[in-house]
């Protein structure tokens, strides 16, 4: 079945991969972005007939309304992604990632499915074990996962929606990220050859940016079983912690070398082991893993060499 498909942010890290994806799978797909980062990262689409790009903003009323009203699905992406560029601009922060959100789900109809990237970083540092499932106690500690936490609650107060709470994503993509951690790590293995560990022992949970696009498309093709739930999205086999990530990347990079700080805190402080068990139950598994990713992006940062290519 093909629908017609409004995604905001489509030119960003995840749209950029996703947006060729749902165009392939013969969807009609109208791409809302502000192009804050001078990004092209779309250009690859305009040939399509079912793409449509508008430059704007999320915030305006005026142009949601008017794009929302023939969309069968809402793919919200836009958004100040992660807790450094929050902090950069707190009030932009606010007004993209939570009130325009709010704005957009006033403007919906019952019929209307949403399909909402989140994130596993609610969980801040997990319970006792540190061990989390959808059922797990929120804890967030960023702005940005705190405002994710506030629309997930409002979120699930329609049927038709389902939120998706990402692990950490990593792999190239066209409009790249290297703030990403997988992707920082690699990245500073190639150019520096070697990294800091602060608080080396916390754990958090990968997931290919390829495999959140091909969770966006399992819902639309399993919507009735999955309608008004929220899953955990990430490798299974990657609850990995800081000093074990660079384990991972030194057996294809063997001259990186990584320090454990004998003293010091990670002003990110979080620590969990993720339960994808939820979403994998639908019929979904994961096709990239930690090392083909980090494999992936060997051979995509011998084309990068700045840091423009990150969000802060």
């Amino acid at each position: 079945m093909s629908y017609k498909i409004l995604v905001t942010g489509g030119a960003g890290y995840l749209g950029s991969i996703m947006v060729p994806d749902l165009l392939a799978a013969g969807h009609e797909v109208v791409v809302l972005d502000n192009f804050m980062f001078k990004q092209t990262s779309l250009n690859h689409c305009c040939y399509h007939p079912n793409f449509t790009v508008i430059k704007g903003d999320i915030r305006v009323e005026a142009t949601m309304k008017t794009l929302m009203k023939d969309a069968d699905v809402v793919i919200p992406l836009a958004a100040l992604v992660g807790a450094p560029l929050c902090s950069l601009d707190p009030i932009g922060a606010t007004t993209i990632n939570h009130d325009a959100i709010m704005l957009m789900l006033n403007m919906l109809s019952k019929e209307q499915i949403v399909l909402m990237p989140t994130t596993n970083s609610a969980y801040g540092t997990g319970d006792k074990n540190n061990f989390c499932t959808e059922e797990s106690a929120l804890n967030p500690i960023s702005q940005y996962a705190i405002e994710k936490v506030a629309i997930e609650k409002e979120l699930m107060q329609r049927q038709n929606s389902v939120s998706f709470r990402l692990a950490t994503v990593f792999g190239m993509s066209p409009r790249m990220r290297i703030d990403l951690l997988v992707n920082d790590f690699t990245y500073r293995a190639i150019y520096d050859r070697f990294v800091v560990l602060f608080e080396s022992h916390f754990k958090r949970n990968y997931i290919h940016v390829r495999d959140v696009s091909r969770v966006f498309q399992h819902a639309l093709n399993n919507f009735d079983k999955m309608r008004g739930q929220i899953f955990n999205v990430g490798l299974s086999d990657a609850n990995v912690s800081k000093k074990e990530l660079c384990e991972h990347i030194q057996r294809q990079l063997p001259d990186f070398v990584f320090v454990e700080a004998p003293v010091g805190k990670d002003p990110d402080q979080r620590n969990y082991i993720v339960s994808n068990a939820k979403v994998e139950a639908t019929g979904f598994k994961p096709e990239f893993s930690l090392d083909l990713g980090i494999g992936e992006l060997i051979k995509g940062y011998k084309m990068i060499r700045n840091t423009r290519y990150g969000n802060v």
